[in-house]
């Protein structure tokens, strides 16, 4: 750790020198910028470094590096964990850097490393393009792209990483770096699902896929029809084509207009059908789940843009999500799921879900540390309240979930829907074999390990 003196002359050295934006304990507008969206999440940097471009990146990482001081990276700040912030670091705030360049000729997109979901699929729709993109438009690109990214659209275009073609990367000795199919491959494999440890993407490029359309079928059951529900949704997505995704799960019924309201918190039952194509094959495909007694239905077109806000968490709540990949949902684990559901923490935001897996994923890349292509569905128990007395019901609820569906479960996870679940789910999060390999790596990238707030590959 640095003097006091040599701190104090290096931080004046860093509000000269960034074109962004420098916050410390003290500073107005400090609170504001060290807030997350996960209002469990309450800690203290040393110093906030809002860059502007991948110069600023670079004056950041050095200054941090120069008074040994841990980096945390912050893009669209959804890490559930908090990883975007730390206690009495450096936060590299990439929030400024959000340009995005579409190349419809060439099907694919330039991200900067701030840019959120809403800010690169705005820029696409007008091309009818899209890539696999997270659930929720405030996600940022990056964490989201690193980490392997699933979405609405990953059964029919991959996970996000299978549309990774280009990476600009800051390393933790304030090089730069790009990594792409014929640039530092090994480095590039790691990134295809390693995280944050190797670096600070400041700009990412992604291949699109044509999307002229897109639909959705949105219904509401009473609780008693939930197993049936299940069971059904089940059978759409495998009788369909891998243009067909979406999820079912669990909810409190929400203050929304297509909510009747006698029914607005309670314990309701949802089916979400998205298509990747247009309405009228999307009927025909979602016709088990409309002949079913339900309260609510919402079919038809809506711009893809548009569905990825649908979920979109409100701010200043607090979040604890996990999940467990599955080999399957036959019935008993349907059984299972359903009755879990009635442990569900009503009524708050909380959802639990079901997510389909297969199609394009199962076919995709096998060399990327991604081991959980042959999972069939996935489990995400997504616990989100606002009274800090519900904490503890509603992480034992996650925490329960997990435990009953263990039968059913690959040992694999997605570590984007995680917390910081220690370094066993890390390695069932890129594999075994690829842990050893990510940490060889690691040593040769960042051997001290300034890029930890994350889940964490420690250096070999």
């Amino acid at each position: 750790m640095a003097s006091p003196s040599k701190a104090g002359a290096a931080l004046s050295a860093l509000r000269e020198d960034l074109v962004g934006d420098v916050f410390a304990p003290g500073d107005p507008g400090y609170d504001e910028a060290r807030t997350v969206f996960n209002a469990m999440i309450d800690r203290r940097p040393a110093v906030i470094a809002q860059c502007v471009d991948e110069d600023d990146v670079v004056r950041a990482v050095r200054f941090a590096r120069d008074l040994d001081l841990p980096v945390a990276v912050r893009g669209g700040g959804h890490s559930v964990a908090g990883m975007a912030l730390n206690d009495d670091g450096v936060v590299v705030d990439l929030r400024h850097m959000r340009a995005v360049a579409v190349n419809p000729g060439a099907r694919a997109v330039r991200v900067a490393g701030g840019a959120t979901m809403s800010d690169l699929d705005r820029a696409c729709e007008p091309h009818s393009l899209a890539t696999t993109g997270g659930r929720a438009s405030t996600t940022g690109v990056g964490g989201f792209v690193l980490g392997g990214g699933s979405g609405w659209l990953d059964r029919c275009c991959g996970l996000a990483v299978d549309n990774l073609l280009d990476v600009e990367l800051v390393t933790a000795d304030g090089t730069r770096l790009h990594a792409n199919a014929e640039d530092n491959t090994d480095l590039f494999w790691a990134l295809h699902g390693g995280g944050g440890n190797f670096g600070i993407a400041t700009a990412l490029t992604l291949r699109l896929h044509e999307l002229p359309e897109f639909a959705i079928a949105l219904l509401l059951y009473l609780p008693e029809f939930g197993a049936e529900v299940v069971r059904t949704y089940r059978d759409v997505i495998a009788a369909g084509p891998d243009e067909v995704s979406g999820g079912v799960l669990y909810l409190t019924g929400p203050p929304e207009e297509f909510v009747p309201p006698h029914l607005v918190g309670t314990l309701l039952c949802g089916a979400l059908v998205t298509y990747a194509g247009g309405e009228a094959d999307l009927r025909k495909l979602a016709e088990p789940l409309l002949a079913l007694p339900h309260v609510t239905e919402i079919v038809g077109a809506m711009p893809y843009a548009d569905v990825q806000c649908m979920i979109d968490d409100p701010p200043g709540m607090r979040n604890y999500w996990s999940a467990e990949y599955l080999t399957g949902a036959p019935d008993d684990f349907v059984d299972v799921f359903c009755a879990r559901a009635d442990a569900l923490p009503v009524p708050t935001g909380s959802q639990h879900i079901l997510l389909p897996l297969g199609g394009a994923i199962a076919g995709g890349p096998r060399e990327f540390p991604v081991p959980y292509r042959d999972a069939a569905w996935a489990v995400h128990p997504f616990g989100i309240w606002e009274d800090p007395a519900d904490d503890e019901r509603c992480v034992q609820w996650v925490r329960d979930v997990r435990t009953e569906v263990q039968p059913w479960s690959t040992g694999t996870v997605y570590l984007n829907f995680i917390g910081d679940e220690g370094a066993d789910r890390v390695e069932a999060g890129v594999g075994a074999e690829n842990t050893r390999r990510l940490a060889e790596l690691k040593r040769r990238y960042d051997p001290d390990n300034v890029f930890r707030f994350n889940h964490n590959i420690r250096p070999a």
